[in-house]
């Protein structure tokens, strides 16, 4: 089992930034990827962005493009979402996710363990 814990969220006025940070413990050997998904108030949870443990290979919606950088650390047991020039509509709670199986995807089911998710607040 993977247990993941999302930090580093807060409320930051437009054109601001924050870096969230998950920390995964127990079984990650057999992570082939991990990724950021959020949900907004009233809408569905969304991609946001993916990286692969082999390669480093990153992806990302195309609303964050250019303005967000997903990352890993030296241990393959954190990541980070930098997001710069924050937008009202970013708002959101935001969640880390991992996954065993499918070497990273913009497809929320195909991620197995979640956290438990951190608020990010963008005022205009």
């Amino acid at each position: 089992q993977v247990q993941l814990v999302e930090s580093g969220g807060g409320l930051v006025q437009a054109g601001g930034s924050l870096r969230l940070s998950c920390a995964a413990s127990g079984r990650t050997f057999n992570t082939y990827a991990m990724g950021w998904f959020r949900q907004a108030p009233g809408k569905e949870r969304e991609f946001v962005a993916f990286i692969r443990w082999s390669g480093g290979t990153t992806v990302y919606a195309d609303s964050v493009k250019g303005r967000f950088t997903i990352s890993r650390g030296v241990a393959k047991n954190t990541i980070y979402l930098q997001m710069n020039s924050l937008r009202p509509e970013d708002t959101a709670v935001y969640y880390c996710a991992s996954d065993s199986l499918f070497g990273g995807s913009i497809d929320q089911e195909k991620y197995d363990t979640w956290g438990q998710g951190a608020q990010v607040t963008v005022s205009s």
